[in-house]
């Protein structure tokens, strides 16, 4: 059985018009100390308040909005919960669009408890990875947003891999003062060295808020 142990008890979203399937996946998964809610359409869920914490498991045929209609308007909002499509016999191709299209996995019903679990571990892990790198994206760019409008500039041109006499011909100062600048950039961003300030930015731009998006 997988270890579903986390930092944090993550939620378990269940989206299925069948009363009777939302009660089994919820016992299941609540004998493994997971957190679940269920909705009986996905257009309750995505009129709920979402966790930050876990992933979605829904059915892909259901009335109104199908699994995959869900999965698109959840990725459209930015949602970090990962999706998982529960797919009827001889709807593989539809499994495979919904994997294209960003889901995590797919669950060919009938399917057994360890299958499921698995899939959940999956999920969850890629849930733990897309918060971390979303908390390292936010932290890289208020780093950067510290610098001061002429260092952001220099930044700039150091990623790209020009040399401080290149910066300095660019912005029109001294080799010297470029070498000023560069001491500040890497000691307000706390880098040693180049590939330093590459991977920080390079992060930042994952949250929206790296040096390109200042330009």
């Amino acid at each position: 059985m997988p270890d579903m142990r986390m930092t944090e008890t993550p939620t378990v979203m269940v989206v299925d018009d069948d009363a009777g399937v939302r009660d089994s996946l919820r016992f299941l998964l609540e004998q493994e100390g997971l957190a679940v809610r269920t909705f009986a359409a996905a257009a309750l869920l995505l009129d709920a308040t979402l966790p930050a914490a876990g992933c979605v498991l829904t059915d892909f045929q259901m009335p109104g909005i199908d699994g995959l209609q869900l999965q698109a308007e959840l990725s459209a909002r930015g949602s970090r919960l990962p999706v998982i499509v529960m797919t009827g016999h001889g709807d593989v191709p539809v499994a495979v669009r919904a994997m294209k299209a960003g889901a995590v996995d797919f669950l060919e019903k009938p399917f057994e408890e360890g299958q499921l679990l698995a899939a959940i571990t999956r999920a969850l892990d890629d849930n733990q990875r897309r918060i971390a790198a979303t908390t390292i994206s936010t932290e890289a760019a208020a780093r950067i947003a510290t610098l001061t409008p002429r260092e952001q500039q220099v930044l700039d041109l150091l990623v790209t891999g020009k040399t401080n006499k290149e910066i300095a011909k660019t912005l029109g100062t001294s080799p010297r003062t470029i070498d000023v600048h560069r001491a500040r950039v890497l000691h307000k961003l706390a880098a040693t060295n180049l590939p330093d300030l590459v991977h920080l930015v390079l992060a930042a731009r994952g949250a929206g808020g790296g040096a390109e998006a200042r330009k």
